[in-house]
């Protein structure tokens, strides 16, 4: 019964994640914020608004190993098999893409989060740093945007270009949208933790384990799926940004937010393997974003073997 609560929780999560960004961005459209923005604000939010609830879920009912383990295995988890499963399907020309600044940034802000890690606690200060580092890379997203919006000689994004937006919505269903997505939201996220940790009682396995490989694995679905369609479309630009983006908020958004509502003990487990792991996992991209390599079948074979290794040695 716990895992079939705790499947019910994620799909919970995943339906009303998509519905609260579909009613956020049409009530954004409709009250006149630009396009632009709501795509680097509303939509990076929403989307990552299941693991979000989850930490803060966690966080409060004092399991800080699903809180972090669900960031750290979403991390460890968007690299090695987000990537990996797509370029078995279809190689990801990501020799097209222009993601270094990014990539950078990805890295900066994976080492100070383990940096800030390293106190035991992450407290209201430390999640005010990582909103501060949140800010910078908002601001360089929104830049870069707006850089090549003006080469394009249009300053904003048409309505239809933004994920969720359609014109033609009616008040009543946006106000729908918003409904079940803030109630469904909470409500999933603590039918996935209260029943995660019965699982991981039953079973003789840390919460921290389960944050690491069965909640951070579900979480990761909506990128794989959606690196799967970009992977097959031959647009590698957006596979490797959803990768890129997604960490960046793990690691800035989600700790950082649900450090400033409840402090969250860190495991000192977690800095003898899985920090690394994860910073390791994201060093790996080093020759597709810098070298202009593709990532090909073989590498996506290579990828996957090691996040399966890496959940074996987990577990045991």
């Amino acid at each position: 019964m716990e895992w079939l609560l705790v499947s019910l929780g994620l799909v919970i999560l995943l339906l009303a994640g998509d519905a609260l960004v579909r009613g956020a961005v049409n009530l954004s459209l409709r009250i006149g914020i630009p396009a632009l923005i709501v795509s680097l604000t509303i939509v990076a939010f929403g989307t990552s608004a299941p693991e979000l609830l989850i930490s803060i879920q966690a966080a409060l009912k004092n399991a800080p190993g699903i809180a972090i383990g669900n960031v750290v295995g979403s991390n460890i988890a968007n690299i090695l098999l987000v990537l990996g499963i797509p370029a078995i399907l279809a190689p990801i020309h990501t020799s097209h893409c222009n993601s270094r600044r990014n990539f950078v940034m990805m890295i900066a802000a994976s080492v100070l989060f383990i940096a800030l890690a390293a106190d035991g606690f992450f407290r209201f200060g430390n999640g005010l740093v990582l909103l501060g580092a949140l800010a910078l890379v908002l601001g360089s997203a929104f830049y870069q945007a707006r850089c090549h919006k003006k080469a394009e000689a249009a300053m904003e994004m048409d309505e239809e270009e933004v994920e969720g937006a359609d014109p033609d919505m009616p008040w009543w269903r946006i106000i729908v949208f918003l409904i079940l997505g803030l109630v469904g939201l909470p409500l999933g996220a603590d039918l996935m933790v209260d029943n995660a940790e019965i699982i991981a009682r039953r079973y003789g396995v840390s919460d921290t384990v389960i944050g690491l490989t069965l909640i951070a694995l579900g979480t990761s679905l909506p990128e794989l799926a959606t690196t799967v369609m970009a992977a097959l479309r031959r647009q590698a630009d957006v596979a490797l940004g959803n990768v890129i983006g997604s960490n960046m908020f793990n690691l800035l958004a989600i700790i950082g937010i649900t450090s400033i509502i409840h402090p969250i003990r860190v495991d000192p487990d977690f800095f003898e393997f899985d920090f690394w792991v994860m910073l390791g996992a994201s060093l790996i991209l080093i020759p597709f974003v810098f070298l202009k390599r593709d990532i090909t079948r073989i590498w996506g074979v290579i990828l996957t073997v090691l996040y399966l290794a890496y959940i074996l040695i987990t577990l045991t």
